[in-house]
């Protein structure tokens, strides 16, 4: 609902790598529903993806302006990678650790609820309306944009032949090879 209220373009991947059915023995095939209606109202602004979808690839795409997710560290690096703010919505484990390093320390995103005092309750519409609208068409979140994008530039910079990443790897490699 929120982000049908943002009015923002989105794509909503619902697969649930982290399903503790799985393990349960519970249904993999069940099919999450949403509220009567809600497919067919953002269908010219959203695209919902049931399956399996390459995160990387779509980060990398130049249209994405943010990325909602639980701050798993992986999804985390992706981010900083692709130059793409994040809207941090931790969930447990590093997830709090995580948000804070991007949206605290990096400054290049917004946290959904603060971990520490709201974790247990319910996350309204409004409040997802109105982190999407600020990441997404505000000044803050202008701000927020260019600083994950150069972010992501000097990381990816860094990685590449005679970047720092690359140039501490080969050290590293050619020490113990020795």
């Amino acid at each position: 609902m929120g982000l049908e209220l943002s009015k923002q373009k989105f794509i909503w991947l619902m697969n649930d790598p982290d399903n503790g059915e799985i393990y349960l023995g519970g249904d993999l095939n069940r099919k999450f529903e949403f509220h009567a209606g809600f497919e067919e109202r953002v269908n010219e602004v959203g695209l919902l993806v049931r399956d399996w979808a390459p995160q990387t690839e779509i980060l990398a795409h130049s249209s994405i302006g943010g990325f909602l997710c639980a701050c798993d560290w992986t999804s985390c690096v992706e981010t900083i990678t692709m130059g793409v703010p994040i809207i941090a919505w931790p969930t447990h484990s590093d997830h709090p650790k995580n948000g804070f390093l991007l949206t605290e320390m990096l400054k290049i995103g917004l946290v959904i609820r603060e971990w520490d005092k709201k974790r247990d309750e319910v996350v309204t519409a409004s409040t997802i309306d109105n982190v999407v609208r600020k990441l997404m068409a505000s000044e803050e979140g202008d701000e927020i944009r260019k600083r994950a994008k150069e972010f992501g530039e000097a990381v990816r910079k860094s990685t590449e032949k005679g970047g720092a990443s690359q140039m501490e790897l080969d050290y590293f490699i050619a020490h113990i090879t020795r």
